[in-house]
């Protein structure tokens, strides 16, 4: 008779046992769990309630037990907690996404060309008909005038 092992297919999913099959993460959670839970639990039960020390310890036991045991997509949790903080609290609810839009972009051109025409025809009515410097040379940039309307 032949002992099958079973072996997984994704071997990056794979990690390492260091001690009583628990990873090194788990270890130091672990130890620190211990560490702060059972003082605890011996300081809660002077008061003499025995059930209430027991739950006192698990319920500061219990954090340390999720850090190192839970795992999700390969993150752990609290890596999931920032991110899950800085998607509800931190960056803004509401992120627009803007594009340029070229059609927009040639409307805009057109409407802001048109808008010259109307000044260059305003002026030239003010003149008397006649056409100005900027409509006789269109490819020529005029040069700033410093006039002060008062």
């Amino acid at each position: 008779m032949s002992a099958y092992i079973s072996v997984p297919r994704d071997l990056t999913r794979v990690k390492s046992k260091v001690f009583f099959n628990l990873t090194k993460r788990q270890l130091i959670c672990f130890s620190v769990a211990a560490l702060i839970g059972v003082p605890s639990f011996f300081l809660i039960r002077k008061t003499g309630n025995m059930s209430l020390a027991s739950m006192g310890m698990i319920l500061i036991m219990l954090p340390f037990f999720f850090l190192a045991m839970y795992e999700r997509d390969g993150m752990p949790l609290e890596v999931l907690m920032q991110h899950f903080i800085e998607a509800k609290f931190i960056r803004p609810k509401e992120r627009p996404y803007k594009t340029n839009n070229y059609y927009a972009a040639l409307m805009r051109m057109a409407q802001a060309d048109k808008e010259v025409r109307e000044i260059v025809l305003e002026a030239e009515k003010r003149q008397g008909g006649r056409k100005s410097e900027a409509a006789d040379k269109p490819d020529k940039p005029r040069k700033a005038e410093n006039r002060k309307d008062h």
